[in-house]
């Protein structure tokens, strides 16, 4: 049975005006610090993506060929982290930054990286950077 479409029903102050795809708290493992005992000891990152997309509407007829490929972003973060040692989380966070920036259809993007094993009274330390300015882009 074919769903009935509601067109015109929602006031244009409340039409979607921004959409993100979001990759939250994906866990490597990453030979990363500067630290003796860090160094060759790969450690287990949280890493999470947002992306602001340029379209914001939904893909015509629900069609998975014209939507983000959340498997392709994860595998991306994942062969960034992988492919060799990094120093500081912010030399990382630019890796991925820049990778993601280079896609077709990003209008924003910030990246957060996070060691979650780092200190026991904490839930992580790391580094957010951003295309933007504040909490959340301004168009």
């Amino acid at each position: 049975m074919t769903q009935p479409k509601l067109t015109g029903l929602v006031p244009d102050r409340l039409k979607v005006r921004s959409a993100r795809i979001l990759l939250e708290s994906l866990a490597v493992q990453a030979d990363i610090g500067f630290h003796d005992f860090e160094i060759g000891s790969p450690q287990r990152l949280l890493i999470t993506v947002e992306v602001w997309l340029e379209d914001p509407t939904a893909p015509p007829d629900d069609d998975p060929a014209r939507a983000w490929n959340y498997d392709f972003l994860r595998s991306e973060v994942e062969k960034i982290a992988a492919a060799r040692r990094y120093n500081l989380q912010e030399t990382l966070a630019h890796a991925l930054f820049d990778r993601i920036a280079a896609f077709r259809g990003v209008d924003h993007v910030r990246v957060r990286t996070s060691k979650p094993d780092v200190y026991q009274d904490a839930a992580g330390v790391g580094v957010e950077i951003a295309s933007f300015s504040g909490s959340w882009p301004s168009n």
